[in-house]
C-alpha cells in the first residue's frame, strides 16, 4: 500500500517525537538522581570523619568492639536511612549491624575511598555491600593510630531503608501527576507538529492536484488561483505555473502551425493536381487524336503542356527549398556584398517581363555623400548573397504579378540604426491592388491567399520562404499598415 507523503511524515514525526520524549525523561531523571546523590554526598562528606574524631574506636591498634557496637546502634537508630560498615585497610568488611544474609560481599574495593579521601569530584559511588554488583554513595573516614591505617569506617549514605521509601515516593501521586504531565507534553508536541505538516502537506497536495490537472489537460487553464506565499512552496507553484503557461503557449503554437502545415499540403496538393491534370488531358488528347491534329492544334496544345508542367516544376522547387530552410539543412553563409548592385542584377532578370506587362521598374539610393554617410553609396551588408537574392526576387515577382499594366514598382535603399546597430532597410513598393485587411495575418503563415490571380505561375510559397531565409538572417519582412493603393513589403539587413 502506497502511503501518501502526510503519512511518512506523521509516522517518522510521531517516531522522533516518542523517542525523544522517552530519552528526556529518562535524561531528566537521571540527572536528579545524579543532583540529589551529589547534594546528599556534599552534605554527608564529614559525617565519618567526625564520628572517628568523636569516638574512640581503637586501642592499643585494635578495634574497640564495645565503642564500635555501641556507635553502629547508635547510627541506625538516628538515621535509618544510612549503613555503617568497619573495613579494614586491605577492603574486608570486618564489622556491621546489618541482618544476617543480608551482606553480600566480604570484601570491597577501596580505590573510591582513597579517591574520595583525597578530594575528588563529587558524586563518588563505592561498592554496596549489600549487593553483589551494586554501587552507592559514600562517606569515609580512616582510623590510624600511630601514623599506621589500620581500616576504614564506611558509611554507605543511601541504604536500603533509603531506597525502599524513594520507591514509595515515585509511586505517590505527586510522581504519578508528573508522569502524566510529561506524557500530556509528549501528546501536545505530537498533535501540533501532525497539525503543522497536515497544513503544509495540504498545500503540497493542492498542487499535486495541480500538476495532476494540468496532466490530464496539458494545454488547458490551470483550477483554482495561484498560490500569493513567498516560501519555497508558493515560489514552485509560481514557478509551475509560469512553465505550464510557456507549455501551454507551446501546444497551442504547435497545433496552430500543424493546421497550417495540413493547409499547406491540402493547397500544394490543389495547386499540383490543377496542372497536372491539365498536362495530362493534353497530353492524352495529342495521344489519342494523334492523325486529326494538326499542326497549329499541336503546337497549342504542347504549349499548355509545356506551361503546366513548369509550373508544377516551379511549385516543387518551392516545396523543396522550403523544406529545407524549414529543416535547417541550409544555413546562411555570411559575406559582404554591394547590395545596390545585387538589386540591378535582380531587376535586369524582369525587366523583359516588365516590359511585356508595361510595368516600370525603379529604384531608390541614398543620395551619395549624405549627412552621416559620406560613403554610403555602395550600401555594404552581411548576408549570405544567394539567399538575399532569393529574397529579392520572390518580392519583386509577387509585386510584378499584382501589379496591372500601366504600374510602377519601386525597391528602395536606406540606411537606418546607429552606432554598432547600424542596418540597411529594404522596401518593395507596388502599385497594384494591395492586400486586404483580412488577409494580412495570414500573409506569412500560409501559402500566400493572393496565389489565385490569372497567369500566376507561383504556388503561394514564396512569402514563406522569404520569411524562413530573413529568420535564419536574424531580421524579419514586415507588411506596412494602412490603406492606400499597392503593397509595400519592408526588411533589414545588418550592414557591413
Amino acid at each position: 500500500m502506497t502511503r501518501s507523503l502526510y503519512a511518512r511524515l506523521a509516522l517518522v514525526f510521531a517516531g522522533l517525537t516518542l523517542v525523544c520524549g522517552g530519552f528526556t525523561a529518562w535524561l531528566f531523571m537521571a540527572t536528579a538522581e545524579r543532583h540529589q546523590q551529589e547534594v546528599l554526598q556534599r552534605l554527608s562528606r564529614d559525617l565519618a570523619t567526625h564520628i572517628t574524631g568523636h569516638t574512640e574506636l581503637v586501642k592499643q591498634l585494635k578495634w574497640n568492639r564495645p565503642a564500635i557496637d555501641e556507635l553502629f546502634h547508635m547510627l541506625m537508630v538516628v538515621n535509618p536511612g544510612i549503613e555503617v560498615y568497619l573495613i579494614k585497610a586491605d577492603g574486608h568488611i570486618d564489622a556491621h549491624v546489618a541482618p544476617p544474609g543480608a551482606v553480600k560481599r566480604t570484601h570491597v574495593d577501596v580505590t573510591p575511598i582513597r579517591a574520595f579521601l583525597s578530594g575528588a569530584p563529587l558524586p563518588l559511588r563505592g561498592d554496596d555491600p549489600r549487593s553483589a554488583a551494586g554501587q552507592k554513595i559514600f562517606s569515609a573516614a580512616p582510623f590510624t593510630q600511630d601514623g599506621v591505617t589500620m581500616g576504614y569506617l564506611y558509611v554507605i549514605l543511601a541504604g536500603e531503608a533509603y531506597d525502599r521509601l524513594a520507591a514509595d515516593v515515585r509511586n505517590s501521586q505527586a510522581m504519578s501527576t508528573a508522569t502524566w504531565l510529561m506524557g500530556g507534553l509528549t501528546l501536545l508536541t505530537l498533535s501540533a507538529g501532525l497539525l503543522a505538516f497536515a497544513l503544509i502537506t495540504r498545500r503540497l497536495r493542492a498542487l499535486s492536484q495541480t500538476v495532476q490537472a494540468f496532466d490530464a489537460s496539458q494545454s488547458a487553464p490551470l483550477p483554482g488561483p495561484a498560490r500569493t506565499s513567498d516560501d519555497e512552496i508558493g515560489q514552485l507553484d509560481h514557478a509551475f505555473r509560469q512553465m505550464a503557461a510557456r507549455i501551454g503557449a507551446q501546444v497551442g503554437e504547435l497545433k496552430r502551425q500543424d493546421q497550417l502545415r495540413r493547409e499547406m499540403v491540402a493547397n500544394i496538393s490543389h495547386d499540383l493536381r490543377t496542372p497536372l491534370t491539365a498536362l495530362q488531358g493534353y497530353l492524352e488528347t495529342l495521344s489519342l487524336k494523334a492523325g486529326q491534329v494538326n499542326d497549329t492544334e499541336r503546337a497549342q496544345y504542347l504549349d499548355v503542356a509545356l506551361r503546366q508542367s513548369r509550373k508544377v516544376a516551379r511549385l516543387a522547387q518551392e516545396l523543396f527549398e522550403l523544406a529545407k530552410l524549414e529543416c535547417e539543412v541550409i544555413q546562411p553563409q555570411l559575406e559582404a556584398f554591394s547590395l545596390p548592385e545585387l538589386v540591378n542584377d535582380v531587376l535586369q532578370k524582369f525587366a523583359h517581363a516588365a516590359r511585356e506587362k508595361q510595368v516600370s521598374l525603379r529604384v531608390q539610393l541614398p543620395e551619395s555623400g549624405a549627412e552621416g554617410h559620406p560613403d554610403a553609396d555602395p550600401l555594404p551588408v552581411r548576408a549570405d548573397l544567394g539567399m538575399i537574392e532569393r529574397v529579392l526576387t520572390n518580392l519583386i515577382d509577387n509585386a510584378l504579378r499584382h501589379t496591372p499594366a500601366g504600374g510602377q514598382i519601386e525597391l528602395a535603399l536606406r540606411h537606418a540604426g546607429e552606432g554598432t546597430a547600424q542596418h540597411v532597410e529594404v522596401c518593395v513598393a507596388d502599385s497594384g491592388s494591395g492586400v486586404p485587411d483580412a488577409l494580412r495575418g495570414q500573409l506569412f503563415e500560409r501559402p500566400s491567399p493572393l496565389r489565385d490571380g490569372q497567369g500566376r505561375t507561383s504556388g503561394g510559397l514564396g512569402l514563406l520562404i522569404v520569411k524562413r531565409i530573413l529568420s535564419l538572417h536574424g531580421s524579419q519582412i514586415q507588411l506596412d499598415p494602412g490603406a492606400g493603393v499597392g503593397a509595400r513589403f519592408r526588411f533589414a539587413l545588418p550592414a557591413a
